[in-house]
């Protein structure tokens, strides 16, 4: 997926939108708020850095759930083996 699609789901995660092409004039705002052009453009230069504290914080987060199984002496195995 392009950088242009990925802002479009940065914005608006939820949808209501229609994206025809990879210009901003192509977006159809059905059921969610509009942006404006302005806005689309900011968000597009802006989102390599929002991707990357995405990922890290994903990182971060699971880094905190195995610290925390480890604490309790278990691993992801064992929750997979439990079935959860």
């Amino acid at each position: 997926m392009n950088k242009f699609l990925k802002t479009l789901e940065m914005l608006r995660p939820e949808g209501g939108y229609v994206s025809r092409g990879f210009e901003y004039e192509g977006i159809e705002f059905i059921d969610c708020e509009p942006f404006t052009k302005a806005e689309f453009e900011a968000a597009l230069n802006q989102y390599d850095a929002w991707k990357a504290e995405q990922d890290s914080k994903a990182i971060a987060d699971k880094e905190a759930a195995q610290a925390k199984l480890a604490a309790l002496g278990l691993t992801a195995n064992d929750l997979k083996a439990l079935g959860l």
